[in-house]
C-alpha cells in the first residue's frame, strides 16, 4: 500500500519537482518507508511507499522498456505470482519479484484491458511515452482511491484530496451539490467530491488522457442477470467455500505479517478462521471494544479469539477518545461524515501499527455479496406490510429488526408508518429498499442554508443515482436491486473509504478484503436471493458453507451493525458542556455562520440539545455529527487550520 501522485501539463511545459514534493509530503503518512520522483518532461510522477511485497526490489515509481513505461502504483495485485507466469511463457522478462513490474509488464502486453485480468486493489497510473498517454485506473469496488483535478492546463492526480490541495490553482472550497449529496447518502457520488473542482475517478473505471483529451470509461460491472440452474444448495455451498478459500490465500501473500481483524460477527469470525487454517502459523487479531455497553461486542469478540488461540489485543473506547481523535479523523476522510464510526477503526488501525503489524483482513464486503444487512429484511417486512397496508401488526415486525435500537422500541406504529413508509408509487421504484434510508437523511438538509438549498436546487442527488443504473437493472428482482446499491453506493463510497481506507492508511496499514474478491462477488451475484436470505435468515448459505469454521453463538448470533456513539462523544450532558473547546468553538454561531453552509439559529437549537441530553434518535445523532464534521472540513481544508486536541489518546 503506497501514495500516489502526479501531475500532466497539456501544454508540454516541465512538471516543477517542488510542486510534486509538496504533494509527497501531503501523503506520507500512506507511504512512511520510502518515496521516489520520476519526471518525463510535461510528465511528473510520485510516490510514497508501505513495503508489502519484495520489501527491497519493488521501489517506485518503476520503469521498464528503456523507460518507455513508467508507474506509480498504490495497492496490490494479488494474482501476480500466476501473471508473471503467464507473462513470462509471452516472452516478458522481470527483473524483480514485485507485483508492481507485474502490473508494468501486463499493460505492455495486454493495454488498458490489463485491469481486467487483475484480482486485487489498486489505484495507479502509467506514463506510456511511447504513445505519450497518460493511463490510470481504479479497482472495481473502489478499495483504493484516486483523486483528479484539471486548473488551466495542468492535470493533477492523487490518492488524497490533501495532496492536490497542496497546488496553489486549485481551489480550496466546498461544492455544495457534493454536500448535498453526504447529506443523502452519507458520501458524495463519484466523480464528485465535496470539493469543488476536484473528482474522484469512480470503482471499476479506468481514465486515459492522450492527445489532450481525458477519457473516463467502466470496464467492470456486477450483474444479477444470470441464475444458477439444475445446482444443488450443497454443491453451491463447496464453491463458495473454495472460491472464499482461495479468496483468503490470495490475501495471505505477503513478506511482512499479516494479522486479521475480529469485530465479533460472523463475516471478521469467517476471514480470520481461513486465514489461521491457510497461514498455519499463530495469528494476531484485533477488536475495538467499547465502554459504552450499547455498542460493545467484545463478549463475542473473546469467543472468536478462544477458537482461534489468537495472540489477540484490543483497544478500549470510550466518550472522550472518540471526540478527541475527530478532528484527525476527518483530516484523513477529508469530506464530512454522519457518524462517529470511523473513529474507533482510526484508534484500531494506530494498535496494529504500534504491535508491528502493517497488514489486516476484515470481513468488508460479506453483507453486500449475500445480503446481510437490515436493509434488505426491512425491504422483504416492507413488501409484506404493501399487501395490507391497514394491518397494525404487521408494521411491528420492523421493531424486531433493530433491537439494538432503544429509541425505536417504544414508538407507536404511527411513528413506524411515517418512518419506514411503505407508499402505493414507492413499490414500482427501483430504489424501494433504500428510500426510508435516503428519505431520514435527506431531512437533515433542514439546517441547510437557504444559500446551500438554492445551490443544490437543480441537482436531485436520488436522479443522478438513476443515471448510472446498468441498463439491466430494472428486469432484477428487487433483492438484487438493493444487493447492487450497496455494493455500489455504501460500500466503495463510505465503507471502503471513510470507515477502510483512510482510517487504515492514516496508520500506514493495509486493510485486504477476501470477501471483496471479484470472483467470489460474480458468484454470488448468481446465487437466487432464497438462498442468501432464507426467510428473514440472513447471509444462509454463507452460514451453511462455513459452520465448520467459526462458534455455533457466533452463526446463530443476531446480527448488530458495527456502531459507535455519536453525540455523546462530543457534548457531557452529566455536566451540561461540551467535552472539548473545539466543538464549541466550531459550533458556535459565528463559526457556522463564517463557514455559511448551516442556518446558526437551528445548529444552536441542535447544540443545545446535546449539551441537556435531549439529542436520543437517529436524526439528531447524524445532524450533530454531519456539522461538525463539514465545520472542520471547512477550518482544516477552506482555511488552513489544523485543529489540535491536547492529550492524545493512548492505546
Amino acid at each position: 500500500m503506497c501514495g500516489i501522485a502526479g501531475i500532466k501539463q497539456f501544454d508540454g511545459q516541465p512538471v516543477s519537482r517542488e510542486t510534486l514534493e509538496r504533494m509527497v509530503v501531503a501523503l506520507k503518512h500512506r507511504g512512511p518507508d520510502s518515496n521516489g520522483i520520476t519526471l518525463h518532461g510535461s510528465v511528473g510522477l510520485a510516490h510514497t511507499r508501505l513495503s508489502i511485497i519484495d520489501l527491497s526490489g519493488g521501489i517506485q515509481p518503476m520503469s521498464i522498456a528503456n523507460g518507455e513505461l513508467t508507474v506509480t502504483f498504490n495497492g496490490e495485485i494479488f494474482n501476480y505470482v500466476e501473471l508473471r507466469q503467464e507473462l513470462m511463457t509471452l516472452g516478458r522478462h522481470f527483473t524483480t519479484t514485485s507485483d508492481t513490474e507485474v502490473l508494468l509488464q501486463a499493460y505492455a502486453e495486454w493495454g488498458e484491458d490489463c485491469v481486467k485480468r487483475f484480482n486485487g486493489q489498486w489505484a495507479f497510473a502509467i506514463w506510456d511515452a511511447r504513445q505519450q498517454k497518460l493511463f490510470a485506473s481504479r479497482d472495481r469496488l473502489g478499495k483504493r482511491p484516486l483523486f483528479y483535478s484539471v486548473v488551466g492546463k495542468t492535470l493533477l492526480f492523487a490518492s488524497e484530496i490533501k495532496a492536490i490541495l497542496t497546488h496553489p490553482a486549485v481551489p480550496k472550497a466546498i461544492d455544495p451539490i457534493g454536500l448535498d449529496q453526504v447529506f443523502t447518502f452519507w458520501s458524495a457520488l463519484p466523480p464528485r467530491t465535496i470539493f469543488r473542482g476536484i473528482q474522484q475517478l469512480p470503482p471499476s473505471h479506468s481514465l486515459s488522457f492522450e492527445h489532450g483529451k481525458l477519457r473516463v470509461f467502466r470496464y467492470w460491472d456486477l450483474d444479477f442477470s444470470n441464475r444458477f440452474d439444475g445446482v444443488s444448495a450443497g454443491e453451491l455451498e463447496d464453491q463458495l467455500l473454495a472460491l472464499l478459500t482461495d479468496a483468503t490465500r490470495l490475501r495471505l501473500r505477503s513478506d511482512v505479517p499479516v494479522g486479521a481483524y475480529v469485530s465479533g460477527g460472523l463475516d471478521s469470525a469467517i476471514t480470520a478462521a481461513l486465514a489461521k487454517d491457510l497461514n498455519r502459523e499463530r495469528l494476531c487479531t484485533f477488536s475495538v471494544e467499547f465502554e459504552n455497553a450499547e455498542f460493545d461486542e467484545s463478549h463475542y469478540q473473546q469467543e472468536v479469539v478462544r477458537r482461534l488461540g489468537s495472540e489477540h489485543r484490543s483497544v478500549r473506547c470510550t466518550h472522550d477518545d472518540i471526540g478527541r481523535v475527530f478532528p484527525e479523523v476527518i483530516r484523513h476522510t477529508e469530506t464530512a461524515i454522519l457518524r462517529t464510526a470511523p473513529a474507533p477503526l482510526f484508534l484500531l488501525s494506530r494498535l496494529v501499527r504500534e504491535s508491528g503489524i502493517k497488514v489486516v483482513l476484515t470481513g468488508e464486503g460479506a453483507d453486500e455479496a449475500f445480503g446481510g444487512y437490515d436493509v434488505f429484511k426491512e425491504a422483504k417486512l416492507r413488501r409484506f406490510w404493501a399487501r395490507q397496508p391497514d394491518s397494525k401488526s404487521r408494521p411491528l415486525l420492523l421493531k424486531r429488526l433493530y433491537p439494538y435500537m432503544k429509541s425505536l422500541q417504544s414508538q407507536p406504529a404511527a411513528y413506524l408508518k411515517a418512518f419506514f413508509q411503505v407508499r402505493p408509487h414507492d413499490l414500482g421504484s427501483p430504489f424501494f429498499s433504500h428510500l426510508p434510508r435516503w428519505d431520514l437523511t435527506s431531512k437533515l438538509k433542514d439546517f441547510f442554508t437557504p444559500e446551500v438549498l438554492a445551490a443544490t436546487y437543480d441537482s436531485d442527488p436520488i436522479t443522478a443515482t438513476a443515471d448510472n443504473l446498468p441498463k439491466a437493472f430494472a428486469g432484477w428482482d428487487g433483492f438484487s436491486q438493493a444487493q447492487y446499491l450497496e455494493a455500489t453506493g455504501l460500500l466503495p463510497n463510505y465503507l471502503l473509504s471513510s470507515q477502510g481506507d483512510r482510517m487504515t492508511m492514516a496508520n500506514s496499514i493495509e486493510g485486504r478484503f477476501p470477501f471483496l474478491d471479484h470472483r467470489l462477488l460474480e458468484f454470488a451475484a448468481q446465487l437466487p436471493p432464497r438462498l442468501k436470505m432464507c426467510g428473514l435468515d440472513e447471509k444462509h448459505i454463507l452460514k451453511q458453507a462455513t459452520k465448520h469454521l467459526v462458534p455455533e453463538s457466533i452463526r446463530q448470533r443476531t446480527k448488530q451493525p458495527y456502531r459507535a456513539p455519536d453525540a455523546l462523544s462530543f457534548f457531557d450532558p452529566d455536566a451540561g458542556m461540551a467535552r472539548f473547546e473545539y466543538v464549541d468553538a466550531l459550533l458556535s454561531p459565528d463559526s457556522i455562520r463564517s463557514a455559511g453552509l448551516f442556518d446558526p439559529d437551528s445548529v444552536s437549537k441542535l447544540v443545545e440539545k446535546a449539551r441537556t441530553g435531549a439529542v436520543i434518535g437517529t436524526k439528531d445523532n447524524m445532524a450533530l455529527v454531519g456539522i461538525l464534521s463539514a465545520q472542520l472540513v471547512v477550518e482544516q481544508f477552506v482555511n488552513g487550520r489544523p485543529v489540535e486536541v491536547p492529550e492524545a489518546v493512548t492505546v
